[in-house]
Protein backbone atom coordinates (compact mmCIF):
# COMPACT_ATOMS: atom_id res chain seq x y z
CA UNK A 1 0.00 0.00 0.00
CA UNK A 2 1.36 3.77 -0.80
CA UNK A 3 1.96 6.22 1.87
CA UNK A 4 0.56 8.96 2.09
CA UNK A 5 1.36 12.49 4.09
CA UNK A 6 -0.85 14.04 6.53
CA UNK A 7 -2.36 16.29 3.57
CA UNK A 8 -3.90 13.53 1.32
CA UNK A 9 -6.93 14.00 2.30
CA UNK A 10 -6.46 18.53 1.24
CA UNK A 11 -5.04 16.98 -1.97
CA UNK A 12 -8.27 15.23 -2.90
CA UNK A 13 -10.33 18.07 -1.48
CA UNK A 14 -8.34 20.60 -3.69
CA UNK A 15 -8.49 18.92 -7.35
CA UNK A 16 -4.94 16.89 -7.59
CA UNK A 17 -4.17 14.56 -9.90
CA UNK A 18 -2.15 12.03 -7.52
CA UNK A 19 0.43 9.09 -8.83
CA UNK A 20 2.57 7.35 -7.03
CA UNK A 21 6.48 8.34 -6.30
CA UNK A 22 8.67 6.90 -4.35
CA UNK A 23 6.77 4.40 -2.55
CA UNK A 24 4.57 8.11 -1.55
CA UNK A 25 0.56 8.66 -3.26
CA UNK A 26 1.61 12.16 -3.92
CA UNK A 27 0.00 14.99 -5.87
CA UNK A 28 1.67 15.93 -9.36
CA UNK A 29 -0.57 18.31 -10.42
CA UNK A 30 -4.05 20.47 -9.03
CA UNK A 31 -4.52 23.46 -12.43
CA UNK A 32 -1.58 22.25 -14.69
CA UNK A 33 2.19 22.01 -14.68
CA UNK A 34 2.41 25.25 -16.94
CA UNK A 35 0.24 27.20 -14.99
CA UNK A 36 1.85 26.20 -11.56
CA UNK A 37 5.22 26.05 -12.75
CA UNK A 38 5.27 30.29 -14.48
CA UNK A 39 3.06 30.78 -10.37
CA UNK A 40 6.56 29.55 -9.06
CA UNK A 41 8.54 31.97 -11.23
CA UNK A 42 6.08 35.26 -11.01
CA UNK A 43 5.09 34.88 -7.83
CA UNK A 44 4.44 31.74 -4.87
CA UNK A 45 3.59 28.43 -4.77
CA UNK A 46 2.92 25.80 -2.19
CA UNK A 47 3.94 22.33 -2.08
CA UNK A 48 3.97 19.39 0.27
CA UNK A 49 7.41 17.63 0.48
CA UNK A 50 6.60 15.77 3.94
CA UNK A 51 7.15 12.61 1.88
CA UNK A 52 10.89 13.91 2.38
CA UNK A 53 12.90 11.65 5.38
CA UNK A 54 13.69 13.96 8.08
CA UNK A 55 16.32 12.71 10.73
CA UNK A 56 17.70 13.81 13.69
CA UNK A 57 21.74 13.48 14.87
CA UNK A 58 22.26 14.68 18.81
CA UNK A 59 24.40 13.67 21.33
CA UNK A 60 28.58 14.88 21.78
CA UNK A 61 29.51 13.71 18.37
CA UNK A 62 27.03 14.31 16.29
CA UNK A 63 29.35 16.57 14.19
CA UNK A 64 32.12 14.56 14.14
CA UNK A 65 29.76 11.50 12.84
CA UNK A 66 28.15 13.67 9.92
CA UNK A 67 31.79 14.80 9.10
CA UNK A 68 32.04 11.30 8.81
CA UNK A 69 29.55 10.41 6.48
CA UNK A 70 28.81 13.80 4.21
CA UNK A 71 31.12 15.19 2.19
CA UNK A 72 30.52 18.69 2.82
CA UNK A 73 32.71 20.10 5.76
CA UNK A 74 30.02 19.92 8.69
CA UNK A 75 32.19 21.89 10.58
CA UNK A 76 31.88 25.07 8.80
CA UNK A 77 27.99 24.69 9.18
CA UNK A 78 27.17 27.58 12.12
CA UNK A 79 24.21 27.39 14.19
CA UNK A 80 21.55 28.74 11.87
CA UNK A 81 23.08 27.49 9.08
CA UNK A 82 22.50 24.58 6.67
CA UNK A 83 24.55 23.26 3.41
CA UNK A 84 23.71 20.61 0.61
CA UNK A 85 25.86 17.72 0.96
CA UNK A 86 26.27 14.18 -0.67
CA UNK A 87 26.41 10.88 1.18
CA UNK A 88 28.97 8.49 -0.99
CA UNK A 89 29.78 5.09 -0.79
CA UNK A 90 33.57 4.00 -0.36
CA UNK A 91 33.71 3.63 -4.59
CA UNK A 92 32.48 7.18 -5.03
CA UNK A 93 28.65 6.04 -6.01
CA UNK A 94 26.41 8.38 -4.38
CA UNK A 95 24.14 7.20 -1.94
CA UNK A 96 21.93 10.25 -1.65
CA UNK A 97 21.76 13.91 -1.86
CA UNK A 98 20.95 15.41 1.74
CA UNK A 99 20.70 18.74 3.32
CA UNK A 100 22.06 19.36 6.74
CA UNK A 101 20.83 21.85 8.97
CA UNK A 102 22.54 23.03 12.17
CA UNK A 103 20.28 23.86 15.15
CA UNK A 104 20.91 24.89 18.50
CA UNK A 105 21.65 21.43 20.04
CA UNK A 106 21.52 19.07 17.07
CA UNK A 107 21.48 18.66 13.61
CA UNK A 108 18.38 18.18 11.42
CA UNK A 109 19.35 16.07 7.86
CA UNK A 110 16.75 15.86 4.87
CA UNK A 111 16.86 13.21 2.45
CA UNK A 112 15.13 12.00 -0.33
CA UNK A 113 11.67 10.13 -0.11
CA UNK A 114 12.99 7.16 -1.87
CA UNK A 115 15.95 6.86 -0.07
CA UNK A 116 14.62 7.23 3.58
CA UNK A 117 15.20 3.70 4.75
CA UNK A 118 17.86 2.94 2.74
CA UNK A 119 20.07 6.29 4.66
CA UNK A 120 18.11 5.11 8.16
CA UNK A 121 20.15 1.59 7.25
CA UNK A 122 23.55 3.85 6.09
CA UNK A 123 23.16 6.26 9.38
CA UNK A 124 23.08 3.33 11.64
CA UNK A 125 25.56 1.42 9.73
CA UNK A 126 28.29 4.10 10.12
CA UNK A 127 27.41 5.50 13.68
CA UNK A 128 29.64 2.59 15.56
CA UNK A 129 32.19 4.57 17.78
CA UNK A 130 30.46 8.13 17.86
CA UNK A 131 28.64 8.99 20.97
CA UNK A 132 25.00 10.01 19.22
CA UNK A 133 21.58 9.93 19.23
CA UNK A 134 19.14 8.93 15.71
CA UNK A 135 16.20 9.96 15.32
CA UNK A 136 13.83 9.39 12.74
CA UNK A 137 10.96 12.53 12.70
CA UNK A 138 10.16 11.84 9.53
CA UNK A 139 6.36 10.72 10.75
CA UNK A 140 6.12 13.04 13.09
CA UNK A 141 6.48 16.30 11.69
CA UNK A 142 5.11 17.72 8.16
CA UNK A 143 7.15 19.88 5.42
CA UNK A 144 6.15 22.36 3.14
CA UNK A 145 7.97 24.48 0.76
CA UNK A 146 6.65 28.05 -0.02
CA UNK A 147 8.73 28.72 -3.14
CA UNK A 148 8.60 31.89 -5.37
CA UNK A 149 9.67 35.82 -5.99
CA UNK A 150 6.93 36.62 -3.62
CA UNK A 151 7.75 34.16 -0.98
CA UNK A 152 8.98 36.75 1.75
CA UNK A 153 6.67 39.58 1.18
CA UNK A 154 3.43 37.01 1.49
CA UNK A 155 4.96 35.32 4.38
CA UNK A 156 5.81 38.56 6.37
CA UNK A 157 1.77 39.17 5.98
CA UNK A 158 0.78 36.01 8.80
CA UNK A 159 -0.14 37.06 12.13
CA UNK A 160 3.10 35.95 13.61
CA UNK A 161 6.29 36.64 11.30
CA UNK A 162 7.77 39.59 11.99
CA UNK A 163 9.25 41.36 8.43
CA UNK A 164 12.59 42.11 9.62
CA UNK A 165 13.03 38.26 10.85
CA UNK A 166 12.50 37.05 7.27
CA UNK A 167 14.63 39.99 5.79
CA UNK A 168 17.79 38.95 7.83
CA UNK A 169 17.33 35.32 7.53
CA UNK A 170 20.05 34.58 4.68
CA UNK A 171 20.56 32.09 2.14
CA UNK A 172 20.91 28.96 4.06
CA UNK A 173 19.90 30.07 7.04
CA UNK A 174 17.32 28.53 9.49
CA UNK A 175 15.59 29.57 12.64
CA UNK A 176 12.41 28.63 15.45
CA UNK A 177 9.31 30.91 14.66
CA UNK A 178 5.25 30.88 14.99
CA UNK A 179 3.40 30.82 11.90
CA UNK A 180 -0.28 30.51 12.68
CA UNK A 181 0.22 30.04 15.92
CA UNK A 182 2.33 26.82 15.40
CA UNK A 183 5.83 26.34 16.22
CA UNK A 184 7.64 26.01 13.24
CA UNK A 185 11.44 25.65 11.94
CA UNK A 186 11.58 27.92 9.05
CA UNK A 187 14.92 27.73 6.75
CA UNK A 188 15.69 29.99 3.52
CA UNK A 189 16.15 26.41 1.44
CA UNK A 190 13.91 25.11 -1.90
CA UNK A 191 14.86 23.08 -4.73
CA UNK A 192 13.38 25.61 -7.27
CA UNK A 193 15.72 28.05 -8.59
CA UNK A 194 13.78 30.84 -6.63
CA UNK A 195 13.88 32.35 -2.89
CA UNK A 196 11.87 30.71 -0.98
CA UNK A 197 11.41 28.54 2.62
CA UNK A 198 10.83 25.31 3.51
CA UNK A 199 8.92 24.87 6.87
CA UNK A 200 8.84 21.73 9.41
CA UNK A 201 6.24 21.60 12.12
CA UNK A 202 3.97 19.00 13.98
CA UNK A 203 2.29 16.70 11.46
CA UNK A 204 -0.89 17.46 12.71
CA UNK A 205 -1.03 20.84 11.96
CA UNK A 206 -0.41 20.19 8.39
CA UNK A 207 -4.35 20.64 7.27
CA UNK A 208 -4.61 24.21 8.91
CA UNK A 209 -1.33 25.30 8.23
CA UNK A 210 -2.01 24.42 4.39
CA UNK A 211 -5.19 26.29 4.13
CA UNK A 212 -3.63 29.01 5.74
CA UNK A 213 -0.91 29.78 3.44
CA UNK A 214 -2.95 29.48 0.38
CA UNK A 215 -5.27 32.34 1.67
CA UNK A 216 -2.15 35.32 2.30
CA UNK A 217 -2.38 37.48 0.24
CA UNK A 218 -4.62 38.00 -2.40
CA UNK A 219 -6.36 35.40 -4.08
CA UNK A 220 -4.35 33.37 -6.17
CA UNK A 221 -0.89 34.84 -4.35
CA UNK A 222 -0.30 31.34 -3.70
CA UNK A 223 -0.91 28.24 -5.81
CA UNK A 224 -0.74 24.94 -4.81
CA UNK A 225 1.78 23.17 -6.57
CA UNK A 226 2.46 19.18 -7.55
CA UNK A 227 5.37 16.69 -8.45
CA UNK A 228 5.11 18.14 -12.05
CA UNK A 229 6.36 21.63 -11.61
CA UNK A 230 8.40 20.59 -8.47
CA UNK A 231 10.60 18.37 -11.05
CA UNK A 232 10.40 21.23 -14.38
CA UNK A 233 11.57 24.00 -12.00
CA UNK A 234 14.57 21.88 -10.86
CA UNK A 235 15.45 21.03 -14.06
CA UNK A 236 15.60 24.79 -15.59
CA UNK A 237 18.61 25.49 -12.74
CA UNK A 238 19.93 21.61 -13.22
CA UNK A 239 19.27 20.86 -9.84
CA UNK A 240 20.22 17.04 -9.40
CA UNK A 241 17.63 14.41 -9.00
CA UNK A 242 18.14 10.89 -7.30
CA UNK A 243 17.80 8.03 -9.72
CA UNK A 244 18.77 10.73 -12.54
CA UNK A 245 21.81 12.71 -12.58
CA UNK A 246 23.05 11.29 -9.12
CA UNK A 247 22.81 7.43 -7.99
CA UNK A 248 24.88 5.09 -6.50
CA UNK A 249 26.30 4.28 -9.96
CA UNK A 250 27.08 8.01 -10.59
CA UNK A 251 30.17 9.64 -8.87
CA UNK A 252 29.98 13.66 -7.79
CA UNK A 253 32.62 14.88 -10.23
CA UNK A 254 30.62 12.75 -13.18
CA UNK A 255 27.34 14.66 -11.58
CA UNK A 256 29.13 17.90 -11.77
CA UNK A 257 28.91 18.15 -7.86
CA UNK A 258 32.88 18.46 -7.07
CA UNK A 259 31.99 21.64 -5.30
CA UNK A 260 30.45 19.48 -2.99
CA UNK A 261 33.37 17.48 -1.92
CA UNK A 262 35.45 18.83 0.69
CA UNK A 263 38.57 16.40 0.45
CA UNK A 264 40.66 18.53 2.23
CA UNK A 265 38.32 18.53 6.03
CA UNK A 266 39.76 15.10 6.35
CA UNK A 267 38.89 11.50 6.01
CA UNK A 268 35.20 10.70 5.54
CA UNK A 269 33.18 7.53 3.47
CA UNK A 270 34.74 7.83 -0.11
CA UNK A 271 37.21 10.25 0.31
CA UNK A 272 40.14 7.60 -0.97
CA UNK A 273 38.03 7.15 -4.30
CA UNK A 274 37.11 10.83 -4.95
CA UNK A 275 40.41 12.02 -4.64
CA UNK A 276 41.81 9.37 -7.11
CA UNK A 277 38.75 10.53 -9.83
CA UNK A 278 39.35 14.04 -9.37
CA UNK A 279 43.03 13.60 -9.78
CA UNK A 280 42.47 11.41 -13.51
CA UNK A 281 39.31 13.03 -14.15
CA UNK A 282 36.18 11.54 -14.79
CA UNK A 283 35.48 9.50 -17.76
CA UNK A 284 31.96 10.62 -18.43
CA UNK A 285 30.39 14.07 -17.40
CA UNK A 286 26.50 15.44 -17.13
CA UNK A 287 26.15 18.30 -19.89
CA UNK A 288 23.28 20.36 -20.85
CA UNK A 289 21.71 19.94 -24.20
CA UNK A 290 19.24 21.60 -26.54
CA UNK A 291 17.22 19.29 -29.15
CA UNK A 292 18.55 20.75 -32.72
CA UNK A 293 16.54 17.84 -34.30
CA UNK A 294 12.90 17.67 -33.69
CA UNK A 295 11.52 15.54 -31.10
CA UNK A 296 11.58 15.38 -26.87
CA UNK A 297 14.40 13.48 -25.45
CA UNK A 298 13.18 12.23 -21.85
CA UNK A 299 14.99 10.49 -19.57
CA UNK A 300 16.86 7.26 -19.77
CA UNK A 301 16.79 7.89 -23.57
CA UNK A 302 20.08 6.12 -25.53
CA UNK A 303 22.71 8.63 -26.77
CA UNK A 304 25.10 7.76 -29.48
CA UNK A 305 28.00 9.47 -31.17
CA UNK A 306 27.16 11.33 -34.63
CA UNK A 307 29.06 7.95 -35.99
CA UNK A 308 26.10 5.38 -34.38
CA UNK A 309 28.05 4.49 -31.28
CA UNK A 310 26.47 3.84 -28.14
CA UNK A 311 28.21 6.51 -25.53
CA UNK A 312 25.40 7.39 -23.31
CA UNK A 313 21.92 8.27 -22.16
CA UNK A 314 19.58 11.09 -20.88
CA UNK A 315 18.80 11.67 -17.31
CA UNK A 316 15.96 14.18 -17.70
CA UNK A 317 14.96 15.87 -20.55
CA UNK A 318 11.61 18.01 -21.13
CA UNK A 319 9.85 21.29 -22.54
CA UNK A 320 11.82 24.00 -20.20
CA UNK A 321 8.30 26.09 -19.93
CA UNK A 322 10.21 29.65 -18.75
CA UNK A 323 12.56 29.32 -21.99
CA UNK A 324 10.68 27.89 -24.66
CA UNK A 325 12.80 25.30 -25.76
CA UNK A 326 13.29 21.59 -25.47
CA UNK A 327 16.44 20.25 -23.14
CA UNK A 328 17.84 17.98 -21.42
CA UNK A 329 21.23 16.68 -19.24
CA UNK A 330 22.80 13.45 -20.36
CA UNK A 331 25.46 11.54 -18.97
CA UNK A 332 27.61 11.08 -21.70
CA UNK A 333 32.03 10.80 -22.46
CA UNK A 334 33.91 14.02 -21.01
CA UNK A 335 35.22 15.15 -24.44
CA UNK A 336 31.30 15.19 -25.76
CA UNK A 337 30.31 17.22 -22.32
CA UNK A 338 32.14 20.28 -23.55
CA UNK A 339 29.67 23.04 -24.98
CA UNK A 340 29.21 22.83 -28.73
CA UNK A 341 30.00 19.04 -29.07
CA UNK A 342 26.91 17.33 -30.66
CA UNK A 343 25.30 13.78 -30.44
CA UNK A 344 22.30 11.68 -31.22
CA UNK A 345 19.13 11.12 -29.04
CA UNK A 346 17.57 8.16 -29.88
CA UNK A 347 13.79 9.03 -29.83
CA UNK A 348 11.41 6.44 -31.01
CA UNK A 349 14.18 4.74 -32.30
CA UNK A 350 15.13 7.22 -34.60
CA UNK A 351 18.78 9.65 -34.19
CA UNK A 352 17.89 12.96 -33.32
CA UNK A 353 20.79 16.07 -33.68
CA UNK A 354 21.63 17.56 -30.02
CA UNK A 355 23.54 19.81 -28.93
CA UNK A 356 25.83 20.35 -25.79
CA UNK A 357 24.94 23.66 -24.29
CA UNK A 358 25.62 25.66 -21.09
CA UNK A 359 24.78 24.74 -17.45
CA UNK A 360 22.43 25.67 -15.97
CA UNK A 361 19.66 27.10 -18.19
CA UNK A 362 18.20 28.92 -15.78
CA UNK A 363 20.43 31.39 -12.94
CA UNK A 364 18.77 30.54 -9.53
CA UNK A 365 17.21 33.73 -8.19
CA UNK A 366 18.34 32.71 -4.38
CA UNK A 367 18.66 35.89 -1.69
CA UNK A 368 21.74 36.14 -0.48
Amino acid sequence: MLLRTPLYEKHLAYGARMVEFGGWEMPVQYSSLLDEHHAVRQSAGLFDISHMGRFVVSGPDAEAFLQHIATCDVSAIAVGQSNYGLLCRPDGGIVDDIFIYHLPNEFLVVVNASNRAKDWAWFHEHASGFTIQLDDRSDQWAMLALQGPAAETLLNQTEDVQADDLAYLPFHGVALCRLFGVEALIARTGYTGEDGFELFFAAEHAPALWDALLTIGVPGSVKPCGLGARDSLRFEPCLALYGHEISDTINPYEARLGWVVKLDKGDFVGRERLSAIKATGPARRLTGFEMVGKGIARGDYAVQSIEGDPIGHVTTGMPAPTLGKMLGMALVPTALSKEGSEFDIIVRDKPVRARAIKMPFYKARYKK
